[in-house]
């Protein structure tokens, strides 16, 4: 048999010769190329894995990764992620609180302003009631177990707030007086309250009936 050399030798059965050794070799280093330009490219299922992270992310308060992640020990920083959540957290926990703060805030201001209108209300309602008595002490009828009784019934009623105004002599006032009268006998120099025929009352600063009166204007 004569001698040939050894890459060229055919597989049994066949005329075709055998690829040489340097043909092997270029092939499997075409391979390795391709599989490494393979992993430089992510496929369909890593591009939608990475979709669902950065949204993962998004819903988390944590910030974006640019690129793909890597892994710890290689430029990642879970302290860091760790605090930028935390921080989020914190914020989110002051907004709770700030409007926690004023709704209490609304409630107690209703509440108080709730209770002001009430109180006025059953207040005014009385006010007939102390007309009649202050109209009996005038007369003289305000006498015995009555008189006591009535002085009760003031006293309670100016602890819960409520005033009388309204006296002779001082200057009308047209938002705490009603002239009812005029008094043309008397000179004054400013427009004066002569005479009370009503007494005014208020609780606080609300007025709630003014006072009725005479009332005498400058010549």
């Amino acid at each position: 048999m004569t001698g040939q050399p050894e890459d060229s030798v055919s597989q049994p059965g066949s005329d075709v010769p055998a690829p040489a050794g340097d043909d092997l070799a270029a092939a499997a280093e075409a391979v390795d190329q391709q599989e490494a330009v393979g992993t430089d490219h992510p496929g369909p299922d890593e591009s939608v894995a990475a979709a669902d992270e950065a949204a993962a992310r998004a819903e988390g308060g944590l910030p974006p990764v640019d690129g793909p992640e890597r892994p710890a020990g290689e430029g990642s920083d879970p302290l860091g992620e760790a605090l930028a959540l935390a921080d989020a957290r914190l914020q989110d926990l002051q907004r709770e609180r700030a409007d926690f703060v004023n709704y209490r805030r609304r409630v107690e201001r209703d509440r108080e302003q709730a209770g002001q209108e009430a109180r006025a209300a059953v207040l005014a309602a009385l006010l007939p009631v102390l007309d009649d008595v202050e109209g009996a002490r005038q007369h003289g009828d305000l006498t015995g177990p009555f008189a006591a009784v009535a002085d009760k019934l003031t006293a309670t009623l100016q602890r819960l707030g409520l005033e009388a105004f309204g006296e002779a002599g001082e200057p009308f006032d047209p938002s705490l007086h009603e002239a009812l009268l005029q008094d043309g006998q008397t000179e004054v120099d400013v427009p004066t309250c002569t005479q009370v025929l009503q007494r005014g009352y208020r609780t606080g600063e609300r007025v709630l009936r003014p006072a009725r009166v005479a009332v005498a204007t400058p010549a």
